[in-house]
């Protein structure tokens, strides 16, 4: 099988079950325009996304890693009367590429992006004593994915999933002696799964448009 393949059946998919959105495309151009990195969700990821939420009845949502705003805007559109979400970004701007898209969406009144480190952020809501949230998507630099993890728990209450994105790395996160600070913090991140009383957990593999990668969700049991 080859990405060829790959993207091909990811395509299918698509146009079969995913209905043109004019404003979900003009997000990507304005992305692709401003020079951002493609590495947005691929768009069943994004229906996946919203389909989690709405099975979760998620209510408050956090974003860690905004990029563009396209994630932002499948996870958003799946709230009900009142949600909210919060997505946290560390440039400039991708967090103006984003606020257009969102307003473009008309999700300004829905959507609040904090700029910033994420782990400054995280620490600040923890400290603010918030309110906790229903879902954590966690999709930033993969390196710090042990850190937004713990802030995340700080954040959360019972039921409350927590997805992270890029979890496979090509198959690289088996490699143990890894010189990649993402391998590594992909791996921490694991660890800190696997060891956490209060997280059922699981992991699968994708292949697709991005090429090979995977997904880990848990949910929070509780206590905060």
């Amino acid at each position: 099988m080859s990405l060829e393949q790959w993207s091909a059946v990811d395509a299918y998919f698509s146009e079969m079950l995913i209905p043109a959105d004019p404003v979900l495309e003009a997000a990507l151009k304005h992305c692709t325009d401003a020079g951002l990195p493609s590495i947005n969700v691929a768009p069943n990821q994004g229906k996946l996304l919203h389909m989690l939420a709405q099975i979760r009845g998620a209510r408050r949502i956090l974003e860690i890693g905004t990029l563009g705003g396209y994630s932002t805007i499948w996870l958003a559109r799946a709230l009900p009367p009142g949600g909210s979400l919060v997505s946290l970004e560390v440039s400039h701007v991708h967090a103006e590429v984003a606020r257009k898209n969102i307003e473009l969406a008309g999700l300004s009144d829905v959507v609040t992006i904090i700029v910033g480190r994420a782990a400054d952020t995280l620490e600040k809501l923890a400290a603010d004593h918030v309110e906790p949230f229903d879902l954590v998507f966690i999709d930033a630099d993969k390196e710090n994915n042990p850190t937004y993890l713990k802030g995340a728990l700080k954040l959360s209450q019972q039921g409350t999933l927590i997805i992270c994105d890029n979890v496979v790395r090509k198959g690289r996160v088996m490699d143990a002696d890894s010189s990649d600070p993402d391998v590594q913090g992909t791996r921490h991140f694991f660890e800190l799964l696997a060891a956490e009383p209060r997280l059922t957990s699981t992991a699968i593999q994708t292949v697709g448009i991005k090429g090979w990668d995977g997904l880990s969700i848990s949910i929070f049991t509780g206590p905060r």
